[in-house]
């Protein structure tokens, strides 16, 4: 990890330093800047998002936080003593730092596993409507008729096949919170 201060990010931004802190913060697993400015943690982020082509994630608590969450690709206010202005700009929001974990590995792995099984549905809906529409066109020799009425189509993705989709969304775990928890390699597995 690599902690770094306001006074060194003046220096590396005004002193054309930024490949040479790259360079360093590619040996890093994370990086923590303490005492800078909300501008300079922003730009941080902005560099290490646009150069190094990385996926960002933001962490912060107050008002001079949000510029930094904004700049990021995942952003997560955290409630507390500060006020609630990184939590109105952040894409997710947690009440304490320690909730982290769950967030990330036990409800970031089940949205994951869940994308996943709703996009191959929505294909298979999709397929399966537009073959019966393809099928139909033979049987009525290409004249243009239509099969299915007008209502009729924009219910069927509406009501008639909207029900998987809201009980995977509820009811879909593949793995428990606990076991999630106990083993974080299996986040890795979903990538």
């Amino acid at each position: 990890g690599l902690v770094i201060d306001g006074r060194t990010l003046n220096i590396i931004f005004q002193g054309g330093l930024e490949k040479k802190f790259l360079a360093l913060t590619k040996h890093c697993r994370s990086v923590l800047c303490c005492r800078s400015t909300p501008l300079q943690k922003s730009m941080v982020v902005k560099l290490v998002r646009g150069q190094l082509k990385v996926m960002t994630l933001s962490i912060g608590d107050g008002a001079n936080d949000v510029s930094m969450i904004q700049a990021a690709d995942v952003g997560i206010g955290i409630s507390g003593q500060e006020g609630m202005q990184a939590v109105m700009a952040s894409d997710f929001a947690i009440s304490r730092f320690k909730h982290l974990k769950k967030l990330l590995l036990v409800h970031g792995h089940w949205c994951y596993a869940r994308l996943a099984k709703m996009v191959i549905y929505f294909f298979y809906k999709n397929v399966s409507y537009v073959s019966l529409l393809f099928w139909y066109q033979f049987f009525c020799g290409f004249s243009g008729s239509t099969m299915i009425d007008y209502w009729q189509m924009i219910f069927f993705n509406l009501f008639f096949t909207s029900m998987p989709p809201l009980l995977f969304g509820v009811l879909d775990r593949d793995v428990s919170a606990k076991t999630l928890l106990d083993l974080p390699e299996l986040y890795k597995n979903g990538q």
